[in-house]
């Protein structure tokens, strides 16, 4: 599947801006959300080909709405990589348990988020 639009869900505007510049000048369609719960209702309007989520947010969080996308029918075909500074083994296993498709630590570095949209 060739990956298009993508959601980014993340509570941080200094994060929001950087990766709506990274994607964007590598031809990626952005959209962006600020919490978990914004994501889920931009969902019930939209379908992105990707979602990139954050962890830590106030209110819901990255993990609670990735399992939630995960097991929605209406929205479980959408991958979602987690994007998070929670670099812990433990973390990256319980996002892929919640249904993450791939884990990337922050600082993101835009040739390793590349790769693992490629690789979708």
């Amino acid at each position: 599947m060739a990956i298009k639009s993508i959601l980014v869900v993340d509570d941080s505007p200094t994060e929001l801006h950087l990766l709506q510049e990274m994607l964007g000048r590598n031809g990626f369609t952005i959209t962006t959300a600020r919490s978990g719960e914004e994501s889920l209702e931009k969902l019930k309007t939209m379908r992105p080909d990707l979602i990139l989520m954050d962890v830590v947010m106030p209110g819901m969080s990255g993990f609670e709405a990735t399992r939630t996308i995960s097991k929605s029918p209406a929205t479980a075909g959408i991958p979602i990589i987690i994007c998070t500074t929670k670099g812990q083994e433990t973390d990256k296993a319980w996002g892929l348990r919640q249904g993450a498709k791939d884990y990337i630590v922050k600082p993101v570095v835009e040739s390793v988020l590349l790769d693992k949209i490629r690789a979708l």
